[in-house]
């Protein structure tokens, strides 16, 4: 089995500069040159995207149209992260084995489009 990178789909897929509208409306273009980003790691690892969409009726397959209107190959497309070598996330921390600084570093989180 190959190893997996997840990649969650609104702000790091999808650029997600709109914002929310709707489960089934994704406006936005792709974040610039994640398609080859995806093409090169898919040589190397499985590519799964996960997106809470998927949750709701209509949401993994209007990901998945998105998708494919864009030329994005991947392997799967689900509502929650599977196991993986590594997440990419655009509202993620990185644990760093420093658990008491972890509250600080929540307060100051910005997501890259609202640095």
């Amino acid at each position: 089995m190959a190893k997996t990178v997840v990649f969650d789909f609104d702000g790091v897929i999808n650029s997600y500069t709109s914002g929310w509208r709707g489960v089934d409306v994704i406006p936005d273009p792709p974040v610039e040159g994640i398609r080859e980003a995806i093409e090169e790691i898919r040589n190397h690892y499985e590519v799964v995207v996960v997106s809470t969409r998927c949750f709701q009726e209509g949401g993994a397959e209007a990901v998945k149209v998105w998708l494919s209107k864009h030329g994005i190959i991947v392997d799967d497309v689900l509502a929650y992260k599977p196991p993986a070598i590594v997440y990419i996330d655009d509202r993620a921390l990185t644990f760093d084995g420093n658990a008491k600084d972890l509250l600080s570093k929540i307060k100051k989180f910005r997501t890259w489009q609202n640095r």
